[in-house]
């Protein structure tokens, strides 16, 4: 299967950065996807730097807050050529930012693809990151997603498809339906009903109610270039890890 990535995001809980990324490479992880907080200060950016040139993971991906790519863009694309990132995304906006109407979504689509201008400029892809609330049908049927695409021609997609599957939507619609749109994906399983409650209802990739199978031969047919597993709250990140890399694999060797 392709090079399949990592977002740090599961570990933040665990052990230092650079146990974590030995843990990885040993498991067979290529490369990392960063999130804002490892970025806050220049320690942590060299904490990341080192733990990244130990474990000889790489970081072709990462999630910046949109506050962040608005009001230091400079500094984005200082941390995007310091750890050789091809691609940014926006991750996430908070309940009282979240637009209510079809208009306001495509509003809000062509606000990230003006965020976006200077990375774009320096080379980078710059996408977004989906949950479930862009997956909510609006009052007019229609979903917010395809309206925030339409205010943002040149925006990429970050298909996470966890999120996907909990919103109620088959994964395999909304892969062929973005495929040109697709940088990366987040990889994420879904617990069956009623469990995993200590881990909000997520669990190893392979071990849940998505058929990967059908998934991996649904991605290979995208222009996806990112492939990240990704958990949002895991037990145990080193059970997580090692598990998912091998669901993963035997999925895409089945495909």
């Amino acid at each position: 299967m392709p090079a399949l990535g990592y977002q740090l995001y599961a570990s933040r809980n665990f052990g230092p950065l650079p146990v974590t990324c030995a843990m990885l490479a040993e498991a067979g992880y290529a490369h990392v996807e960063g999130y804002g907080a490892l970025f806050d200060t220049d320690e942590t950016v060299a904490e990341l730097a080192h733990a990244l040139d130990a474990s000889g993971l790489t970081m072709p991906s990462v999630h910046f807050g949109l506050d962040a790519v608005e009001k230091s863009p400079g500094r984005m694309k200082e941390i995007a050529q310091r750890f050789g990132i091809e691609s940014v995304f926006v991750p996430f906006i908070g309940t009282e930012q979240r637009p209510q109407t079809r208009e306001a979504w495509r509003d809000f689509g062509a606000r990230l693809h003006k965020a976006g201008a200077p990375l774009r400029d320096a080379g980078l892809t710059f996408g977004w990151h989906n949950h479930d609330f862009e997956l909510d049908p609006l009052p007019d049927g229609t979903l917010p997603i395809e309206a925030l695409l339409e205010g943002a021609p040149d925006l990429a997609l970050e298909l996470d498809i966890g999120w996907v599957a909990r919103a109620g939507h088959d994964p395999l619609t909304l892969i062929a339906r973005y495929a040109g749109r697709l940088a990366a994906v987040h990889l994420k399983d879904v617990a069956p009903p009623r469990s995993n409650a200590d881990e909000d209802g997520w669990t190893d990739i392979g071990h849940g109610t998505l058929d990967w199978q059908a998934i991996a031969a649904a991605l290979k047919k995208s222009d996806v270039r990112h492939l990240v597993a990704e958990h949002d709250n895991p037990s145990d990140d080193r059970r997580f890890a090692a598990r998912s890399i091998a669901g993963l694999r035997q999925a895409w060797a089945e495909a």
